[in-house]
């Protein structure tokens, strides 16, 4: 619950924030005065919360996923992938009507325009890479391999923060707005698994016997 409350805590006050024009919001300028550098490196980092770059990876965890605990007979085998799935819908979902209503104007290095808050790519890198993470983490053995995803895991998500905020495409409490978000999604994927896992201990597999 404390995954989900202190997100939730934080993302009120940053839309408080954005929609009252608070003192939070001048030094939010003054942090994106001084990183905003627009260059090739910074474009291709910010591709990262690409849909077409996050969903495919996502896609991707969810098949082994869903292929590996079918395989290991575990019951509701299918409730972790679909919550994973269900996330990740979940964010243009709440991301679009957010965007309308706080009206936030863009940074000087993007056209006129007003609709920067919160993040919609950096939601979705969240999501997306947060997701396949924690769905594919209890399918590995090593806890090399574990930490190295989990590293992987951090480095794309901020990768892609970085460069958004870098290439003028957000100012940096829109990426901050949205990784709230994300963490909101990610706890209600991690309590679907954790509950999916649950029952699988408790109840008889039809195909395999007592689990």
């Amino acid at each position: 619950m404390l995954l989900l409350v202190v997100p939730l805590l934080l993302f009120l006050l940053i839309t408080w924030q954005v929609l009252a024009d608070g003192p939070l919001l001048g030094l939010d300028e003054r942090l994106s005065d001084a990183l905003v550098r627009p260059d090739r490196a910074s474009e291709l980092l910010s591709d990262l919360g690409n849909v077409e770059v996050a969903v495919p990876v996502l896609a991707l965890a969810l098949a082994v996923t869903a292929w590996r605990l079918r395989a290991t007979g575990t019951d509701r085998w299918w409730l972790p992938p679909a919550a994973g799935a269900a996330a990740l819908v979940l964010v243009p979902v709440l991301v679009a009507p957010m965007k309308a209503w706080t009206d936030r104007p863009g940074t000087p290095a993007v056209p006129p325009a007003t609709g920067y808050f919160p993040s919609g790519h950096t939601a979705t890198a969240t999501v997306a890479y947060g997701t396949a993470t924690l769905l594919l983490l209890p399918l590995l053995g090593s806890p090399a391999v574990r930490r190295g995803l989990i590293a992987l895991c951090a480095l794309l998500v901020l990768g892609a923060s970085y460069g958004l905020v870098r290439r003028g495409y957000h100012w940096p409490l829109d990426v901050v707005g949205s990784w709230c978000l994300g963490a909101m999604l990610l706890s209600g994927v991690v309590l679907v698994s954790r509950s999916s896992r649950r029952t699988s201990v408790g109840t008889p597999s039809r195909r395999s016997g007592p689990s």
